[in-house]
């Protein structure tokens, strides 16, 4: 498994930092374009999360920022230095009476764009994993051939 890991200070315009980060992620690790868009709004938006909710802004504390590859998988670990949150217990930003909120839809948009979501440390970490799609292999294109000639 490889690994690569990084740490900012709590500055929201240290997103950017975390913008190339994942651009770079990409590039080495050769992830597919739609696994790509999920992982840069989950993770900008987990890293936004520590910056803002768990660090408040505070640019003495920083952000971490771990990448872990397998052959199937990409986990992005983020974590802050705050007091960290009760995950368990989030208001549903699909609700009637939350639409109109101007916030809480962050952890709402992770748990659905990454393929697992894990918190730890009392919410100060949270684990993104996003599955890779295999590519595909020349056995499995002329299977796929050969069960439309039959099909047909």
């Amino acid at each position: 498994m490889k690994q690569v890991k990084i740490q900012i200070p709590s500055l929201v315009e240290n997103i950017r930092v975390v913008e190339s980060f994942i651009d770079n992620s990409k590039d080495t690790f050769h992830i597919e374009d739609d696994i790509y868009g999920n992982i840069m709004v989950a993770v900008t938006e987990a890293v936004n999360n520590a910056i803002r909710h768990g660090n408040k802004f505070d640019k003495d504390r920083n952000v971490y920022l771990s990448l872990y590859v397998d052959k199937d998988r990409v986990k992005f670990e983020v974590e802050d230095e705050g007091e960290g949150f009760d995950y368990t217990d989030l208001l549903d930003p699909t609700a009637p009476e939350n639409l109109e909120n101007p916030g809480g839809r962050g952890i709402f948009l992770i748990r659905h764009l990454a393929d697992e979501v894990e918190f730890t440390k009392d919410g100060r970490n949270v684990q993104l994993t996003f599955l890779l799609v295999p590519a595909e292999t020349d056995e499995s294109s002329a299977t796929d051939t050969v069960s439309t000639e039959n099909a047909a």
